[in-house]
């Protein structure tokens, strides 16, 4: 039990949870999109088409993220000392085990699945790489570090995975309108968890000298920022909503997002920048609304219009 609750951590179960959260809403709006019965949804040939990419999608993660934490150990000595490498609950040579047999797998299921998910997984794993791994390591200059995590949040997983369902669903490869918007949202809304995830990690950046754009701004600005450009996202989803897709629930879809904005405001008004448990709680409340969406899109195009 030490162990599973161990890989656990090292799998950073808010990323885990996002992209599960991801594979599933992708799938559903490819179902939506090619006007197929809900019946279908659980078919047995369609749970194996969703299954081998969450298992594929769910490796690829664990890769990263162990990737990530394996090269920063000593930073998370300071930012997260409760990370299994930074702790000491897992070795140097089991994280490499693990990030050795996740990245296989990954490799391995969507080679044999189809080529759009092993373009998906390859790509995501290629900029994990050079996000963490020297000599590139991305993550040492703010815009390539959030590049990686654009590139790779924003549009590949959302791009990649749809094409992936849609093709194995018709053989007609097609974007219909609500794919790219979902895509641009993620992106924009994406911007804010590169920007801000670094205000959690401000201390260990500063003595590893990691030059983030909390260090250059300071905390009172990204938050700012953080704040606005989620409500561009929300405020821009809410008027392709009325005037971009008219094959969704249109009054859901701008309904919600109008609430989640007013909750987004709130919440942002008392987050105690000197507090480090405000600040990671905060962080987290952004990962919750970003979860959200991979809610909200299957609904509104599902829900009666």
């Amino acid at each position: 039990m030490l162990f599973l609750s161990s890989l656990w951590q090292f799998s950073r179960p808010h990323t885990i949870i996002g992209t599960t959260l991801s594979v599933i809403a992708l799938y559903l709006i490819a179902i939506a999109s090619n006007h197929l019965p809900p019946s279908t949804i659980l078919s047995p040939g369609h749970l194996q088409l969703i299954l081998a990419a969450w298992l594929a999608c769910i490796c690829g993660n664990i890769y990263i993220v162990g990737l990530n934490q394996l090269y920063d150990i000593e930073i998370d000595r300071v930012n997260k000392p409760h990370l299994p490498l930074a702790s000491g609950a897992f070795s140097v040579q089991q994280g490499k085990w693990i990030i050795g047999i996740t990245g296989i797998l990954a490799i391995a299921i969507a080679v044999i699945c189809s080529p759009w998910l092993l373009a998906t997984v390859l790509i995501s794993i290629i900029l994990g790489t050079a996000y963490s791994a020297p000599p590139i390591r991305l993550k040492r200059f703010s815009l390539l570090a959030a590049f990686c995590i654009l590139a790779v949040r924003g549009l590949v997983v959302n791009v990649g995975l749809f094409t992936y369902f849609n093709q194995s669903l018709t053989p007609v490869l097609s974007f219909p309108p609500i794919i790219w918007i979902i895509t641009l949202f993620i992106l924009v809304f994406t911007i804010a968890i590169a920007i801000f995830k670094d205000v959690p990690d401000m201390a260990g950046d500063q003595k590893f000298q990691i030059q983030t754009f909390t260090i250059s701004w300071g905390k009172p600005a990204i938050l700012n920022i953080t704040r606005w450009v989620i409500s561009i996202a929300y405020l821009s989803m809410m008027a392709a909503g009325i005037w971009l897709l008219p094959a969704v629930n249109t009054a859901f879809l701008v309904g919600f997002h109008g609430v989640l904005l007013g909750l987004l405001w709130w919440r942002s008004q008392d987050v105690a920048l000197e507090d480090q448990q405000a600040i990671a709680s905060f962080y987290q409340f952004i990962w919750k609304l970003f979860f959200l969406e991979y809610l909200l899109f299957p609904l509104a195009c599902f829900m009666p219009i």
